[in-house]
């Protein structure tokens, strides 16, 4: 089977026009490009932060962009049909929009949702033919890109020069530019190139512009990211793929990859990136710009039509996160600490710990003990990719895996074992409930050795004892008798004990229960609706019948269980 890529590099005749075809050609020549200079962008990352990620978060970016374009040709395959360029070019953004990593990757996110606005535009502007190329050819392909760029500068609260801002404008006005031949016309090739070339251009620039690329002597890595997407658009209209540009070159030719990074004179920056996906309308993403610009920095939000993705570096993860709350609902939450950075790029860390929280809150508690978080959805439990994604953006030799969930134990367990694979020393702590997490993490000390440490935690997580409080969904059999729909369920350590009716008697049963055997500190995690008064009167009731025993209170935020126990 011939790939659209190949047959237009064998093929002297390639119309070159951007068309359905053309789009799914250049999101997989994009994805290979960036799969093959990932480690070179990341090598090049010293702004906004010297965390050496920029060309891994640009590849995750446009492999999520990939996999919403075959989606679409694949629900395709069976007919007689293919898809048009509005819905091809729709699925692309989309597909960045909710898989954007990092701030370049963000960005790259909105890029292509501006071109998509312009070439995704009614299809009575558009031919009839197959793959539903634009009319307008270059002009319009010019228009796109244009759009892109604003879109992008808009999505960012502060915009900087010599950065891939920069250089998607120069690629915008170089295509703006580009002269009609005899007939009047202006080729989608003739765009493409001119595009290119000014990008080309504008990243070369960009040292001169921005300090700290200039003092450690390469140019800005999202630029030249965008550089090589946009090298793949060229080669997906034209069939001809511009001549790469040698690692290694000097600064005004290419990036050299960074040896060292004087930055010292620069003050340090927020401790956390948090992203997450947000659902909500205009008026709540204005009042979360502002909240968020007054927390941190490096803030860019894009999308749009209900759906957005939030994207800060700030020092409260949790306040970013309780932004979001108010703001919309926010999913796939990913909270991410920098951690010390060694010259260009964060130096990679002895130890780390990444932990699968059930709530907001917790992530935000479990980030600033300084774990890596993965979210659990209700009804979403997390792949083990995403449990991999998590272990290599922890960024350290060795790490402690807390999954939190007994239905978690398999999904876990390969996950460390490709980690293993890939040279990473991976404990796995077998947390059955987010509770035993907290406890493991509350002994974690990365001072001393590993084995030690393991043992530790995992000791702390046995002797915790779980519960939570959930509701019914139907008329059932349970270890404690026949409960009715809405009733609510006493859950210790994942067997029903206790049927009630009310939230505060029912959870007050449960602790008579769990402290019977014993106990020094209650944990109480209370979900999203669950009124402060309630942890007041467990707290005193606690007090009141068990006098040596303490209680720390957390709120989770959306989590699965209204009130979450814990007792070691």
């Amino acid at each position: 089977m011939q790939l659209p890529a190949q047959a237009a590099k064998e093929d002297p005749q390639v119309p070159q026009t951007l068309d359905a075809a053309a789009v799914r050609t250049w999101c997989s020549l994009a994805l290979d490009a960036l799969g093959r200079d990932r480690e070179e962008i990341d090598a090049i990352n010293v702004y906004p932060v010297a965390d050496g990620d920029t060309g891994t978060n640009l590849y995750l970016t446009v492999e999520s962009a990939v996999r919403a374009v075959e989606a679409v040709f694949d629900a395709h395959a069976t007919g007689t049909s293919v898809p048009d360029l509005p819905d091809t070019v729709r699925a692309m953004a989309h597909g960045a929009l909710i898989g954007a990593r990092g701030n370049s990757g963000t960005i790259l996110a909105q890029l292509l949702r501006g071109m998509s606005e312009v070439l995704g535009e009614d299809r009575s502007d558009r031919d009839n033919g197959a793959g539903g190329a634009a009319r307008g050819g270059g002009d319009h392909l010019a228009r796109a890109l244009h759009r892109a760029a604003q879109l992008a500068r808009e999505a960012v609260a502060h915009p900087v020069e010599g950065t891939i801002l920069t250089v998607a404008s120069a690629a915008a006005e170089a295509a703006a530019r580009t002269r009609p031949t005899a007939d009047g016309a202006i080729g989608d090739g003739a765009a493409v190139h001119a595009a290119y070339a000014g990008a080309r251009v504008a990243l070369a620039a960009t040292p001169g512009q921005l300090a700290v690329l200039g003092r450690a002597g390469v140019v800005d890595a999202g630029g030249r990211g965008l550089l090589a997407v946009l090298a793949a658009l060229v080669e997906a209209v034209t069939g001809d793929a511009p001549s790469p540009v040698a690692p290694g070159a000097r600064p005004h030719e290419l990036p050299a990859v960074v040896e060292s990074c004087d930055a010292d004179d620069s003050p340090a920056g927020p401790a956390f990136e948090v992203i997450y996906l947000l659902e909500t309308d205009e008026p709540g993403i204005a009042r979360l710009r502002r909240r968020l610009d007054a927390l941190g920095d490096s803030l860019v939000v894009v999308g749009g039509d209900g759906l957005w993705n939030v994207h800060v570096h700030v020092d409260d993860a949790g306040a970013a996160v309780e932004a979001g709350v108010e703001a919309g609902r926010p999913y796939r939450i990913r909270i991410t600490h920098f951690g010390a950075a060694a010259g260009h790029q964060r130096e990679r860390a002895q130890r780390a710990v990444v932990a699968v929280v059930p709530g907001e809150g917790l992530a935000g508690l479990c980030a600033e003990a300084g774990a890596t978080t993965v979210l659990a959805r209700p009804g979403e439990p997390p792949a083990s990719g995403e449990l991999v994604d998590a272990i290599r953006r922890a960024h350290a030799h060795e790490v402690v895996l807390l999954p939190n969930d007994a239905e978690l134990r398999h999904t876990a367990a390969a996950a460390a074992e490709q980690a293993r694979a890939e040279g990473i020393r991976v404990a796995l702590i077998p947390t059955r409930a987010a509770v035993q997490g907290i406890a493991a993490l509350a002994v974690h000390e990365p001072g001393r050795r590993f084995d030690e440490d393991v043992v530790a935690m995992t000791s702390a997580a046995g002797a915790t004892r779980y519960a939570e409080l959930a509701v019914a969904e139907r008329q059932s059999w349970t270890m404690a008798g026949i409960c009715q729909a809405g009733d609510l369920l006493g859950l210790i350590d994942g067997d029903v004990a206790v049927i009630g009716t009310e939230l505060a008697a029912t959870a007050e049963t449960v602790l008579d229960r769990m402290l019977s055997a014993g106990g020094e500190l209650v944990t109480l995690v209370l979900g999203q609706d669950v009124p402060d008064n309630l942890a007041e009167r467990l707290e005193r009731y606690v007090r009141d019948g068990h006098l040596a025993v303490d209680t720390v209170v957390y709120r989770g935020g959306h989590q699965p269980a209204p009130l979450l126990i814990g007792v070691e």
